[in-house]
């Protein structure tokens, strides 16, 4: 099989199965892996695509003829190696997965000890270049032996230590895993916990059935929504295909954005844990700014992107980091995020509030209204933020954490580029005002298209 390097990206190795990523090139990772990180033993696991069992295969004879011994955790969240390799204290771990991309993808995510995340800046590049230049030939070392270990017991286990279970009310639940790696564990999860489970493609099945489990696509939330609408749940959750997002919808079917779970799980935690530090990103931020120094908390700016959340939580010691992606991490989960803690978090503060998640919503979304992410395609993303800087920065506050962000007494913005395509993206928020949002929200646009 030909080796190409197209499947690297900043944080991960994904790309079309079998062009860009394939049976050779995780061997190659596998072999790469041990030399560079002197790793003894990895965990590795797969989620359901249908190249997973042949990749993960290829991977563990690449780890093993270099004398690296393998624990397989078998079909799983990506989530599952984090634990594993934190909890089984291995020298890392890798998840063959695409996340949510099309069924025609696959790839890698790799971390090494403590489940610190390997990323272009950590090692690679430095896997990339092994990949390609390395020499693969026989090596004069005993094999590693390889384990097969079912975790979920004991990641469930650590799942339910973040809410009180015997506090839960039995409330109605959609569950929608999208016939991703999910299904198992909501299965196992449903005989801990008081909740009635609706549940909707709960079957693991790699053929992605009814569309790719991705559920920050506008026609992939209409699924969840409507079981929610038909059977009178409180909540409906759906999860990507890799589970280490989750998105909640409120019980009237609507969609709940990434931003106000920022502000739930920064509350989750500072009412439990006053004077704790929590990470946000600067797309949007008064909101959870307002509830973290309301808790007594410390609300700490990061850019966005699961490396430097993680890596800032590590130095500031924070309880949570949240980004409006969402993408949302904990700190007794090894620094890392997870798709099933959000959503248990959240149950557990309408079980103790009694109030309804869309109740709970609109009050933060009255306080601050949000444009929601608005892309633009331009010629030149750099000239175009520089032009903005130039209007808008001399009569506002300027932060340059990530991309451009500029602040006002009522109104703010944030502008980034894309690191893979030529595109602008937007948010803005007001303080309880809808139509300067409106007004500000086109203003710019204008300014962005002109």
């Amino acid at each position: 099989m030909a080796i190409s390097t197209k499947g690297f990206g900043a944080y991960d190795v994904r790309g079309l199965y079998p062009e860009d990523v394939n049976e050779e090139l995780a061997y190659r990772v596998g072999r790469s892996f041990v030399k560079l990180f002197n790793a003894k033993k990895v965990a590795v696991g797969c989620d359901i695509r249908l190249s997973g069992p042949s990749m993960i295969e290829a991977l563990t004879k690449g780890l093993t003829e270099a004398g690296c011994d393998v624990i397989d955790i078998g079909m799983c969240g990506t989530e599952m190696i984090y634990f594993a390799t934190a909890h089984l204290k291995t020298d890392g771990g890798i998840m063959v997965t695409a996340s949510h991309n099309p069924k025609s993808y696959n790839g890698m995510k790799l971390v090494k000890k403590e489940a610190r995340p390997i990323s272009s800046d950590t090692g690679l590049k430095d896997i990339e270049k092994e990949c390609v230049e390395g020499d693969f030939g026989p090596l004069d070392v005993t094999p590693g032996k390889v384990e097969k270990i079912d975790i979920s017991d004991e990641y469930i286990d650590h799942l339910l230590t973040y809410v009180d279970v015997s506090k839960l009310k039995p409330l109605k639940i959609v569950c929608n895993t999208g016939n991703g790696a999910a299904g198992p564990i909501i299965e196992k999860l449903e005989k801990k916990l008081p909740f009635k489970m609706e549940k909707v493609f709960i079957e693991p099945d790699g053929n992605f059935p009814n569309g790719v489990p991705n559920p920050i696509l506008q026609e992939n939330r209409e699924a969840t929504a409507k079981v929610v609408k038909e059977t009178g749940a409180d909540v409906g959750i759906a999860w990507d295909g890799d589970f280490d997002r989750c998105f909640l919808f409120d019980e009237k079917g609507g969609f709940i954005e990434g931003y106000y779970m920022v502000g739930f799980l920064s509350q989750a935690f500072l009412s439990k844990s006053k004077g704790e530090k929590v990470i946000y990103d600067p797309r949007l931020t008064w909101n959870t700014i307002e509830i973290a120094d309301e808790l007594g908390g410390t609300p700490i700016m990061c850019k966005s992107g699961h490396a430097f959340i993680k890596d800032k939580m590590r130095q500031e010691n924070a309880i949570y980091g949240g980004e409006m992606s969402a993408h949302h991490y904990f700190r007794d989960f090894s620094y890392c995020d997870s798709g099933m803690i959000p959503w248990l978090l959240v149950l557990e503060i309408l079980s103790e509030t009694g109030k309804s998640l869309s109740s709970l919503v609109a009050e933060r979304m009255d306080k601050y209204p949000v444009s929601g992410e608005i892309n633009s395609k331009v010629a030149d993303a750099k000239a175009v933020i520089e032009r903005i800087e130039a209007k808008y920065g001399p009569s506002g506050v300027v932060t340059k954490v990530d991309g451009l962000s500029v602040e006002y007494d009522n109104w703010r913005f944030n502008l980034r580029m894309s690191n893979t395509e030529p595109v602008i993206r937007l948010n803005v928020e007001t303080r309880q005002d809808k139509e300067l949002l409106k007004e500000k929200t086109e203003e710019l646009l204008q300014e962005i298209r002109a």
